[in-house]
């Protein structure tokens, strides 16, 4: 089971970014999917999930700037990053969840700047 995240980079703030991230492999069916994020010495923390049905639920700090969507035949997960701030810069990482398997899933991560 693999979970390529793809779309970090530099931006300025102000700036936008879109991550996506695909699951592929054995991974049986998906349930809920998400973006996390962590900086040095941190715990990782939730940025936006999606249940397959589409409810959506954001940490405060990005309601109203960051939109999550998913394509469920694509098994893939997307993170539209609106108006980005430097407090925004992190490794941002995808997690899919199977709940028929008990199984969590997280890609590698993508580092995302926010320059001042």
């Amino acid at each position: 089971v693999q979970l390529q995240a793809s779309g970090g980079g530099l931006v300025q703030a102000g700036g936008s970014l879109r991550l996506s991230c695909a699951a592929s492999g054995s991974i049986g069916s998906i349930n809920d999917m998400g973006w996390y994020r962590q900086d040095p010495g941190k715990q990782r923390e939730l940025v936006a999930t999606i249940t397959r049905n589409g409810i959506t639920n954001y940490e405060d700090s990005v309601k109203g700037r960051f939109t999550i969507s998913r394509d469920n035949a694509k098994n893939t997960v997307y993170l539209q990053m609106n108006s980005l701030k430097p407090e925004d810069t992190s490794v941002y990482y995808c997690n899919a969840k199977n709940f028929l398997r008990s199984a969590e899933y997280w890609g590698k991560g993508t580092q995302v700047t926010v320059s001042s």
